[in-house]
């Protein structure tokens, strides 16, 4: 049987095809062929199509089963991972009403702060485990309050993932780990929230059902098989956001165990044995793919919104027509601390780490004399590591215990420079594995139908690729800069707040 991971990110679409015998990846496509568009109406929103997503994923479905020796009736399974956090509305034709509002968008931090406050600060860290922030919730409750014409038409609400999966099947379904995302789910009871829904008045009418992660989640519709290829009733087995998606990936699945992704944004994901919350909300917990009442699993998500975005953002500024890996060799070039210069990346959206806060990106610390794109680069990736190390610092405030850190060789993890920063700046050994996020969405396929019956056999084909240790000259010197870092860092938020 051929196992088919989608991989819905806010920049591209992958799609994998594994074989699910051996756990050899046989095709890959990535859609489109650059970053796909994200639409700030105004300051601070961030908004993107449904219908590309749709298109990206066809196409790259379409290009994977083009590949030589790629036998389409033999697949059996279909996963998906998605971007978190954003909110899809479409009417009772399963018609999208409005674009969706993605995760980094803004305009519902202030409604989120003060559900937060109203709610019960201590209710909502204890029952949900974070504040509702700018999360699914808060944004649902935006479109109630200032878009109630749009509100009026919901037939249900879904995820990006919840969206991708109805547009296969036809079916409005999530799963718990989506209802933790979204600042909808009750850790203590296992439920919806009673309290958060009263709170907003949701009529749990728009709200989708709720299936299992690893289950027949929906069979394909005749009429997408036909335009995809592909046969009909393929199943739908397994649907998870994309990163407590990226640490199953990795075979992230213990208490103790952590997972990295430096995409569009970049996350640090650490597994909890039980239920636990960071007091101001800057590091959130949501269930993991394996999480239930009975045995929890709650992953740690520190995230930075401004990642890869800012690289990307860097690189078509500064550097012309020049490749990433052109990039790299220029940033290997620069001493460490690139003579000074120091990068901020939280240029896209409130930054959770600080407090819902957004600052906007910047460089500091310039010398027109001896600053070159070399060295705007190198500080871009050294201020993204810093910021990763921000959040640890929160991170362990909470009793989490890190080690040794694993990552995919995919998006920022490519460059061996970005690799051997982001190792010595953190002090632990960086693992990398041949796993990317359509390889899991496929695994966890294969889990869901039913194809595997261990972890040992749906982790077959995974393995180490890298060992990335520490430069033991460069720890101390990266410990004294990041802490200059981190004072500018606190000085601008004074002068800023």
């Amino acid at each position: 049987m051929l196992l088919l991971g989608l991989d819905i990110g806010s920049s591209f679409v992958k799609v994998s095809i594994l074989d699910g015998s051996s756990g050899k990846v046989i095709a890959t496509a990535t859609t489109p062929g650059k970053e796909m568009p994200i639409n700030s109406p105004r300051a601070g929103w961030a908004e993107q199509d449904p219908e590309m997503w749709w298109r990206n994923t066809a196409d790259a479905i379409k290009m994977a089963l083009s590949v030589e020796g790629v036998d389409p009736s033999a697949v059996g399974a279909i996963g998906i991972a998605y971007q978190m956090h954003g909110l899809v509305i479409v009417d009772k034709d399963l018609k999208v009403i409005r674009p969706s509002i993605i995760w980094c968008d803004s305009r519902a931090v202030a409604l989120g702060q003060k559900a937060f406050e109203n709610i019960g600060t201590d209710y909502c860290m204890r029952h949900l485990l974070n504040s509702p922030g700018n999360f699914t919730a808060a944004k649902l409750a935006w479109i109630k309050e200032n878009e109630p014409e749009n509100y009026s038409k919901i037939y249900k609400f879904l995820l990006p993932g919840d969206y991708i999966a109805m547009r296969l099947t036809g079916e409005t379904n999530t799963t718990v780990s989506g209802m933790s995302e979204g600042v909808f789910w009750d850790f203590s009871k296992g439920t919806l929230s009673e309290r958060l829904l009263n709170y907003f008045d949701f009529s749990t009418d728009i709200f989708p059902s709720i299936v299992p992660t690893f289950a027949n989640q929906g069979a394909l519709l005749q009429s997408v098989a036909a335009d995809l290829g592909l046969k009909p009733g393929i199943p739908v087995s397994y649907r998870a956001g994309d990163q407590p998606n990226n640490a199953y990936s990795l075979n992230v699945m213990k208490p103790g165990e952590v997972a990295a992704t430096a995409g569009t944004s970049g996350v640090i994901y650490a597994l909890s044995g039980t239920p636990v919350s960071e007091p101001r909300s800057r590091i959130n917990a949501f269930a993991h793919v394996n999480h239930t009442l009975s045995n929890s699993r709650v992953g740690l998500l520190l995230c930075i919104n401004g990642v890869g975005i800012a690289n990307a953002w860097v690189k078509n500024l500064a550097g012309g027509d020049m490749s990433y890996k052109d990039i790299d060799a220029l940033t290997a070039d620069v001493p460490v601390g690139s003579d000074g210069l120091s990068f901020y990346p939280f240029g896209n959206g409130a930054e959770r780490i600080l407090g819902n806060r957004f600052t906007g990106a910047y460089l500091s610390e310039i010398d027109f004399n001896r600053h070159t794109r070399g060295h705007v680069f190198r500080s871009v990736f050294e201020g993204i590591v810093y910021s990763f190390m921000y959040g640890l610092e929160i991170m362990e405030q909470t009793g989490i215990e890190y080690g040794t850190i694993r990552a995919g060789l995919s998006n920022m993890f490519c460059s061996p420079v970005f690799r051997s920063i982001f190792a010595s700046v953190t002090s632990e050994r960086l693992l990398i594995q041949n796993a990317d996020g359509a390889l899991g969405a496929a695994r966890g396929a294969g889990t869901g139908c039913r194809l595997y019956t261990s972890s040992a056999e749906a982790f077959s084909g995974l393995e180490i690729t890298e060992i990335v240790d520490p430069e033991k000259e460069d720890i101390e010197m990266y410990e004294e800069l990041y802490g200059m870092w981190k004072e500018r860092l606190h000085q601008h938020l004074k002068q800023t707040s």
